[in-house]
């Protein structure tokens, strides 16, 4: 299976389903000179898509595709499309005006021990959730260290913050190491990560909504359910799960947005470039532990693990092991 990330944000396209294929057919860049329809209307612009002579035309095998992102406002979509993607293992993201991932929709099905788990789930012991929490922010601030070496050449502290990391973060180390590494990483004190943010801000949210459906879709395939977290537990947030386990995967994302703002400074934005290297920076192959793997497997080991540390969990007397790697860009020049 390849793991393709599609994104549909520059054009009107029309979305179908034919023989296991996703058919993408999208609208000219420019009006047809045989339409005379006023230009800049939803109308127009549909008429175009859907009645052009010779379309534009992409075919895709539904099994290729891992996550679809629709963020143009006339794209249009049937709900066999919806079905496919689902039925594939696919997630589907929708966004808003400012192109910012707003919902998504998993899997329902993936696993054929999906309610077990999801039971383990719910039955998991407030102390071991507190375990497996510890091992995360200690692979995420492992992971932050090591970009920082990356970068500048020194880790700056974080190595040794990710060893005092208690049960549950009871010292909130998390946060600790995070005002080092957001200064040191942008070589900017006044930096602060803002979910709602423009330029900067904007790509990283971007990025991690993306990264968050990669997660999301490797933890239904383990057979979890992603609401159900282990720290993270906002009732409005339906994929907890998703915001733990990824946690330790953010730095693949701020590597990419730090050498964009290098390269942009003050004029960084959220467009169709900054879009396109952030999913180019993700979809590479990246070592760890001796072994070169896609971030999709990255994530699907990850989520492997966590089930099974769930599942140890809820047994009482069995210990909570999580194992996760920090990979990084197998071809990355610094």
């Amino acid at each position: 299976m390849i793991d393709r990330v599609l994104d549909l944000s520059d054009r009107p396209a029309r979305l179908t389903v034919r023989n296991s294929l996703l058919i993408v057919q999208l609208a000219p860049l420019k009006p047809a000179a045989s339409v005379q329809e006023p230009s800049g209307t939803e109308e127009a612009e549909t008429y175009r898509c859907e009645h052009r002579a010779d379309p534009d035309e992409v075919t895709i095998p539904l099994g290729d595709i891992a996550v679809l992102i629709v963020s143009h406002p006339q794209v249009a979509y049937s709900q066999a499309v919806l079905a496919g993607l689902a039925t594939s293992g696919a997630i589907f993201v929708s966004c808003n005006e400012k192109h910012m991932p707003v919902s998504m929709m998993l899997p329902l099905v993936c696993h054929s021990l999906q309610t077990e788990r999801f039971a383990a789930q719910a039955a998991l012991s407030l102390p071991a959730k507190k375990r497996i929490w510890q091992q995360i922010v200690r692979a995420k601030i492992r992971a932050q260290a090591q970009l920082l070496e990356e970068k500048s050449g020194s880790d700056d502290g974080l190595r040794a913050y990710a060893g005092r990391v208690r049960s549950g973060d009871a010292g909130n180390l998390e946060a600790q190491a995070a005002r080092i590494y957001w200064q040191k990483l942008f070589a900017d004190a006044g930096f602060r990560r803002d979910p709602d943010g423009d330029g900067l801000n904007a790509v990283l949210n971007y990025g991690y909504a993306i990264l968050r459906a990669v997660v999301a879709r490797s933890l239904c395939g383990a057979g979890l359910h992603p609401s159900l977290g282990v720290h993270h537990h906002n009732r409005y947030d339906p994929f907890c799960l998703a915001d733990d386990l990824m946690e330790p995967f953010r730095p693949i994302v701020d590597r990419e947005a730090a050498n964009l703002n290098a390269a942009c400074g003050a004029g960084l934005r959220l467009d169709k470039e900054s879009k396109g290297a952030l999913l180019q920076s993700l979809l590479g192959r990246f070592e760890a532990g001796g072994e070169s793997r896609t971030l999709f497997d990255w994530a699907v080991r990850a989520a492997s693990s966590l089930a099974e540390a769930i599942e140890q969990g809820a047994e009482k007397s069995q210990p909570v092991r999580l194992s996760l790697e920090n990979p990084r860009p197998q071809s990355a020049e610094f």
